[in-house]
């Protein structure tokens, strides 16, 4: 069979309707081309339309807090729920070192965190080991989280245990009460500033400060000179800038002591403490740096042993009670963070409830994290107890526990 001859024409044509078929065009559709009788075709302007790409979305990051949750036990879980003294988690006299003994008591109860005093302080070089040397324990046993590692750093010359032990090259300051006479926010920023600093640099990660008490009792001992002062507009101010200025710093801050210390005549560490102030005057003069600090997004709230008969009346100190921290704390102010006590070991506590009652009641009113119980063993047990009597769920276990956690993804502890 004879083939006609190929016109250059032709095979142009040829090749352009290969291209277009590789680019996944009509055959010979190409504008400007045409058919072997030389009759010209034209395609729409409007090619057809293609699926669009379904953008794939990108996996959302699991939340830290949530894994450790899920692969906690409940005696994990509890024992986040408590902050000792290294001698009350170890039962040595005086802790310096963190070593074997901090490590079987870590693996038998591993506390939420620890606090420490001016005892605990030898050296620069020991404390550094010490509060290095816990986290590596910590991370070691239990469910491998680093405990929150706190401190009464107040500034001034009442209540800061690493500037007064004089084993540090750090600023000290006045008294609070003299910065707040200053009238200058700035003044108090830049003590939160200083002190979160060098604490973060030591290893703390936790300060119990500010002290957010408005001094309405001048003859009051137990804080005195440690308060910005009478005024709760000023006190506001300055509580809420050195909130601020520490949290920029990594340390963590914990106002203290909710619903007010300042008009107290006792001193809680020996027994009970009642202010006799009514609602009104609570409401609008002690609870204004409270709020303050919680708008400025203080993490942590200390509740005193303080007794309120013409608030709360329910004959309980506000640690103890559900009216100060749920209803109040918790619902009128609007704060989600961490609700810890005051010591439990004080007389205000100990005077009248044994460990494990004492801390049973403490959580079921809404706390979050007991600071030192008279008895870690007593009180840890307890909980348990309540929870397998049903007394306390799981789910309550659980919500303080989400709240510490989530503190310590704040100040970069797990996460």
């Amino acid at each position: 069979m004879n083939c006609p001859p190929i016109s250059r024409r032709s095979a142009l044509a040829a090749a352009g309707c290969a291209t277009a078929s590789m680019l996944g065009l009509a055959a010979c559709d190409m504008p400007g081309t045409s058919t072997d009788d030389d009759e010209r075709v034209t395609i729409s302007d409007h090619p057809a339309e293609q699926e669009p790409e379904t953008e794939v979305q990108p996996e959302p990051e699991p939340d830290p807090v949530e894994e450790l949750m899920g692969a906690m036990t409940l005696e994990q879980k509890v024992g986040q729920l408590f902050m000792v003294t290294p001698e009350q988690l170890t039962g040595v006299e005086v802790a310096t070192i963190a070593g074997s003994m901090t490590r079987e008591a870590l693996s038998k109860i591993p506390v939420g965190g620890l606090i420490y005093f001016a005892k605990n302080l030898s050296s620069a070089e020991q404390v550094v080991n010490l509060l290095e040397g816990t986290v590596e324990l910590a991370r070691d046993t239990g469910a491998g989280i680093p405990p929150l590692l706190g401190i009464d750093e107040e500034g001034g010359p009442l209540v800061a245990r690493v500037a007064n032990s004089g084993l540090f090259d750090v600023e000290r300051f006045p008294n609070m009460a003299e910065i707040g006479a200053t009238g200058d926010p700035a003044e108090a920023a830049e003590v939160g500033r200083v002190i979160g600093t060098y604490l973060h640099e030591i290893g703390f990660n936790l300060d119990f400060a500010p002290d957010a008490d408005v001094l309405t009792n001048p003859s009051n001992t137990a804080i005195g000179q440690r308060s910005f002062g009478s005024d709760p507009e000023l006190v506001a101010e300055m509580v809420a800038a050195e909130v601020e200025a520490m949290l920029e710093t990594g340390t963590l801050p914990c106002v203290k002591h909710f619903p007010g210390h300042g008009d107290t005549a006792g001193d809680s560490h020996t027994g009970a403490v009642t202010a006799e102030r009514s609602r009104e005057e609570i409401e609008g003069c002690e609870f204004a740096p409270f709020r303050a600090a919680i708008e400025a997004g203080c993490p942590f709230v200390m509740v005193g042993h303080i007794q309120t008969p013409n608030f709360a009346a329910d004959g309980l100190p506000a640690s103890l009670s559900s009216v100060m921290m749920t209803d109040v704390l918790r619902g009128d102010l609007g704060f989600e963070g961490v609700i810890i006590s005051d010591s439990f070991a004080m007389g205000a506590i100990t005077e009248y409830y044994q460990a494990d009652d004492a801390a049973f009641r403490f959580f079921e009113a809404g706390g979050d994290l007991l600071l030192m119980s008279a008895d870690l063993d007593l009180a840890y047990q307890g909980i348990l107890d309540a929870v397998s009597a049903g007394s306390l769920t799981e789910e309550r276990i659980d919500e303080s526990v989400r709240r510490i956690l989530t503190a310590k993804k704040q100040a970069g502890l797990i996460g």
